[in-house]
């Protein structure tokens, strides 16, 4: 039993303690809380990087950058996570050149390079794509060619689990030998800064929010890593053909994760086409690992053989209506304000 007294002492250390370690910290000293020593550390690094107290100039802010995707890159290439990965899409992409050649280490000199290289002033020929041109028929020449599109990435700039996510699609363009500038890429809340390293990448950076409603003609792998479920609905919208769905691969949420945890009256009400399309859906989740858990969980490979598509009744095929959400879904998908 504690008497009176030492409660009383008990009670005054515990009111003192956090105020002890903020004073500890100022001055510099050890601080016991889990992950401290980390903390100061990196906060160290910032100052010395921003030399002090000054601003972090432009040129500072890329090379930062560069050097944080490089570790990325480089961290997730060397994992037992990366490979597993992508033997799980390969088997996704039965037709594709790469498919057939096992799963191979891949390697991204190439895009390290461009890390290397990376300025912060615009390019001669921008990459950036309006949307006018969004929906126009592929050259010839590029008829076949394997496409990426990208949604909702993140700020990578300050966002660990973001970084990792676009460190894994650069990984993934490079073993399948798709053209950086035959992957869209796409997120509202990109700044200046992130635009301009993903165009100096390579990539087409779109300009307009579509909304997930993109039309395609050539095959194209989606990477939607934790997008909102109205994203996916509305990208199954626009191309609900037999003979675009059977070109396409989704790696994002598990939509048989979305039918467990929604509501089923809801499920097909308002996101009818992900529930009319899930029997045909061969579906894949990517390895668990926990050092990546938080930044890839509930992430599947998402496929559509053109036998099970063509299986489904044919009147399925003719109802068409654009999907419209109830405003408390509205968090889950940002609107294109024009």
């Amino acid at each position: 039993m504690v008497s009176t007294g030492a409660a009383e002492g008990l009670s005054w250390w515990n009111r003192a303690r956090p105020w002890l370690c903020m004073e500890r910290c100022r001055a510099g000293e050890g601080w016991d809380a889990p992950g401290g020593s980390r903390r100061r550390r990196r906060r160290q690094r910032r100052r010395e990087e921003r030399g002090g107290g000054e601003a972090e100039s432009p040129e500072d802010a890329g090379e930062r950058q560069r050097r944080r995707l490089r570790e990325a890159c480089s961290e997730l290439q060397s994992s037992k996570f990366w490979d597993s990965s992508l033997g799980t899409i390969l088997k996704s992409l039965p037709k594709h050149p790469a498919a057939g050649k096992g799963v191979t280490r891949p390697y991204v000199e190439k895009a390290l390079s461009a890390f290397e290289k990376l300025q912060l002033t615009p390019p001669a020929e921008s990459v950036l794509e309006p949307s006018s041109q969004l929906q126009q028929e592929p050259s010839r020449s590029r008829a076949q060619d394997l496409q990426c599109v990208c949604y909702g990435i993140g700020n990578f700039s300050s966002c660990v689990q973001a970084r990792y996510q676009l460190a894994f699609l650069l990984l993934l363009l490079e073993e399948l030998k798709i053209p950086e500038d035959l992957c869209y890429i796409f997120d509202p809340v990109f700044s200046t800064l992130e635009i301009k390293v993903l165009a100096h990448l390579g990539l087409t950076v779109l300009l307009e929010n579509e909304e997930g409603k993109r039309c395609i003609h050539n095959p194209t792998i989606f990477y939607m890593v934790h997008c909102g479920k109205a994203l996916y609905n509305n990208l199954l919208w626009s191309n609900w053909s037999i003979e675009a769905l059977s070109k396409t691969v989704i790696i994002g949420n598990s939509f048989k994760g979305i039918e467990d945890r929604v509501l089923s009256r809801i499920f097909q009400k308002d996101y009818s086409y992900i529930a009319k399309v899930l029997i045909a859906t061969d579906e894949e989740a990517l390895p668990s690992h926990p050092q990546y858990l938080d930044i890839f969980n509930d992430t599947s490979v998402h496929c559509f053989p053109l036998e099970k598509l063509r299986d489904l009744p044919p009147e399925i095929w003719k109802l068409q209506e654009e999907p419209v959400y109830p405003d408390e879904d509205q968090p889950e998908i940002i609107r294109n304000k024009k």
